[in-house]
């Protein structure tokens, strides 16, 4: 029933308006920027070198990252992909990677408003996110409301059910688990990680992202190189199915286009207003907003050019007529079939570790939300709590269609609200990044000092805005 209602929405949004729409925005900015994920592509990596900075007042650059990337790199990458390739063909990897490639310049762009509209709470610390930018850079409280809304809905709630869902499917696929005993176990831990806030989810993810990531990239690495005489083969086949070069794949087209901008957008979350808060959270260095633009920008290239390549290349390796796998299962049975039955198990722990991160990144943002709205009262706060650990235990027993498409619903909502909020905003972001680019070429370190008809509500001193 679920989703037979959701489905039609979804038909809907994800049928016409989102691609467009993103599509859109991506190719927007990527011309108003001049291209900088190509021309200040290098410079993405020349801010890691400083990102560990902190202060008491937020998070370090590289914690944001690492933040981000714990929300991005979940289920989308190892089972997203296998959803992208079964119901659209080897085709939607290319549209995964285009959606990713202009995505880059909307992820720089609203972390850099989120950068720049952040604000201090009653603690000191420092938050923001797409309601504070549509709140002070549109004075358009209504629409900030609406997206907060929906953000508190999709990472509140809906989120972590799919994550939840990957888990237990795997544990289960692996080695017969209980799908209810198994999200149990994860409520529990989840529970004592998200009690701790934000600094605290921030230090989990800065220790496991890093690890988890490398580590599965370098198994996925080691069978490519076993497979590399294959390699060139399949990358023919993602272009020539992405665009019906091929007679039978002809018909698959519109489903790759479709398969492979939803589950991309759903692994890199470029425009979707997720990632702002956590960029939001964080001290940049250099000091200026577009720092934090940048630092996000590389979680999308990391997100999706790269895991998402490697689950990809991963699966079409993988010839098995008489498998019935769907989702994370085709993902472990592609790795066993290469490396033996230890693939299945590891498969199992990697999305153990890529979706309990995402977990708890979910919930960092569904909270930075709450404070928006002006419930983070004690009853809002156990409201939530509450409401996030039992979407855990029911994703962990729900049907996979029905939490996919609750989740295509949130992120569908999400995006059209944040990404006309983008487009109006467009001049600022142009205006600010020029400021960066120009300072950076004189050889000095960026710094935001804006000028005086922007002085009116920020507080030069702390480099935030007021309260309004």
């Amino acid at each position: 029933m679920i989703e037979l209602w959701v489905g039609t929405i979804n038909g809907y949004l994800w049928g016409s308006i989102l691609i467009y729409l993103l599509s859109a925005c991506g190719i927007w900015f990527t011309f108003r920027l001049k291209g900088l994920q190509i021309t200040r592509f290098f410079h993405m990596f020349s801010i890691l070198k400083s990102s560990r900075k902190r202060s008491s007042h937020g998070i370090s650059s590289f914690q944001a990252l690492c933040t981000s990337l714990a929300a991005r790199v979940g289920t989308g990458n190892l089972m997203g992909v296998a959803v992208a390739i079964s119901l659209g063909g080897a085709g939607a990897v290319f549209w995964m990677w285009l959606i990713a490639f202009v995505g880059m310049a909307t992820a720089f762009a609203e972390s850099t408003l989120g950068q720049l509209y952040k604000e201090r709470d009653s603690m000191g610390n420092f938050r923001g996110g797409p309601a504070y930018y549509m709140s002070k850079g549109l004075n358009n409280k209504k629409l900030a409301v609406t997206f907060s809304l929906c953000l508190f809905f999709g990472y509140g709630f809906v989120f972590s059910a799919v994550q939840a869902n990957s888990i237990t499917s795997a544990f289960n696929g692996s080695y017969g688990f209980n799908p209810l005993y198994t999200g149990i176990v994860i409520t529990i831990a989840a529970a004592l990680i998200i009690f701790g806030g934000l600094k605290n989810i921030a230090r989990f993810a800065e220790l496991t992202v890093p690890f988890m990531g490398l580590l599965y990239i370098f198994v996925c690495i080691g069978v490519i190189g076993m497979n590399l005489s294959k390699v060139p083969m399949i990358i023919s086949d993602i272009f020539s199915s992405a665009f019906g070069l091929k007679e039978a794949g002809s018909g698959l087209v519109g489903a790759a286009i479709v398969q492979g901008v939803k589950r991309g957008l759903y692994s890199n979350e470029a425009g979707m207003g997720s990632a702002p808060n956590a960029a939001a959270a964080a001290v940049p260095f250099p000091p200026h907003p577009v720092s934090q633009g940048y630092m996000q920008m590389l979680a999308v290239f990391f997100d999706t050019i790269v895991i998402c390549s490697c689950t990809a290349i991963l699966i079409l390796l993988f010839h098995d007529s008489a498998s019935q796998a769907e989702g994370i299962q085709l993902t472990q049975q592609a790795l066993a079939h290469q490396v033996g039955a230890w693939g299945s198990d590891f498969i199992t722990i990697a999305i153990l570790l890529f979706a309990f991160t995402s977990i708890v990144a979910n919930f960092a943002y569904a909270d930075n939300n709450l404070k928006y709205l002006k419930m983070d009262n004690r009853l809002g706060k156990w409201f939530l709590r509450i409401g996030f650990l039992f979407m855990l235990v029911f994703g962990s027993v729900a049907t996979l269609p029905e939490v996919i498409a609750l989740a295509d619903l949130s992120t569908g909502l999400m995006t059209v609200v944040n990404v006309t909020a983008l487009f109006m905003l467009s001049k600022v972001v142009v205006k600010i990044t020029k400021d960066y680019h120009s300072q950076q070429d004189k050889g000095v370190l960026p710094t935001y000092q804006p000028d005086e008809k922007e002085h009116q509500g920020f507080n030069l001193s702390q480099g935030v805005w007021s309260k309004k």
